[in-house]
């Protein structure tokens, strides 16, 4: 709801009982109207670090202290080099590597944006309140099974303010920098944006499952590692993938800016589902993935606000699916 110039995002106090009341939604203030080399992927336990080049693995080996500041030149140096840069159209012939269909991770630029997009395989995951997850309010419950059938891409970071005024001609956002998110868009501004180059805003379902990149865990690492929140921002919007990435090399999945998704906002239903695509109209759209105004309690992956479509924010901006 709208207060003033910002707003509120609440949840009611019955819904806020994990440790006490919970923290408040992110207020969000409103105001009218060149990729940057990826740096390490947060790793999970017992898990093996993925092959960035498709040489490096034969077909058959399918084995896959806080911190808010800029990683520095000697652990840039340290980092894995760049993701693979010879992706292809998933399904093509790639003689003696993994077919791309089947990994996730592999990248390639969509030449309307400059942008990077991430293969993400189809699959199923648990959607919504993680397992063991006391932050968790009722609209992230119940938890269920989701498949999604069709792989896709998706933007392997926020879209920047250099591809915005690329494509549309102009830069609305506040923080202003060529490497940091764009903001202050609305909901069919994001959309319009995203089918200029080619694609979509992702649905919840394909957001989160993206964003979990296989984990059941409520997010991806040591919340100061891969977010930008309201206690290490400085309250402002940061360069993109300065932050450590999931599994996937996705970045700022968490924090940075909350993305709109292609969904209305509403409640789920119990039992599994199939290419989840949300209620077929509504008042208000789901936004995913928390912001540097948010409370580190809210910057989790099932974590769902809910925005009326024309509403314009310094710390709401979009991420898209390519086609």
């Amino acid at each position: 709801m709208l207060v003033g110039i910002g707003f509120f995002v609440v949840r009611s106090l019955t819904e806020k009982t994990a440790q006490g009341v919970r923290e408040q939604k992110a207020r969000v203030e409103s105001l009218p109207g060149g990729t940057v080399p990826p740096l390490r992927p947060a790793k999970r336990k017992n898990e093996e670090p993925v092959a960035r080049d498709l040489s490096e693995k034969k077909p058959q080996d399918h084995s896959a202290q806080k911190s808010g500041a800029r990683a520095s030149p000697t652990q840039r140096a340290e980092a894995p080099s760049r993701v693979d840069t010879r992706a292809e159209a998933p399904g093509s012939a790639n003689t003696g590597t993994v077919p791309l269909a089947s990994r996730a991770g592999v990248t390639k630029v969509n030449p309307k944006d400059g942008l990077r997009y991430v293969w993400i395989p189809p699959g199923t995951f648990t959607m919504g309140c993680s397992a063991g997850d006391s932050e968790c309010a009722e609209d992230e419950k119940p938890a269920h099974g989701v498949t999604i059938t069709k792989g896709f891409w998706l933007g392997q970071t926020e879209v920047t303010q250099a591809a915005y005024q690329r494509v549309v001609g102009r830069d609305p956002s506040r923080f202003k920098g060529a490497d940091v998110p764009v903001e202050t868009v609305s909901w069919s501004e994001a959309q319009a944006y995203c089918q200029a180059v080619g694609g979509r805003l992702p649905t919840e379902a394909e957001w989160e499952y993206a964003a979990r990149a296989g984990s059941a865990e409520s997010r991806n690492g040591d919340i100061d590692r891969i977010a930008w929140h309201n206690s290490n921002s400085g309250s402002r919007t940061h360069g993109v993938a300065q932050k450590e990435g999931n599994a996937w090399w996705l970045y700022d999945m968490l924090g940075n800016v909350w993305e709109w998704t292609a969904d209305w906002y509403g409640s789920y239903a119990p039992g599994p589902a199939v290419d989840s695509a949300g209620p077929v109209s509504g008042q208000y759209r789901a936004l995913r993935g928390g912001s540097w105004v948010v409370y580190p309690s809210l910057a989790r992956v099932s974590d769902r606000v809910w925005l009326v479509p024309g509403f314009r924010g310094k710390d709401v901006g979009l991420r898209c699916v390519g086609e």
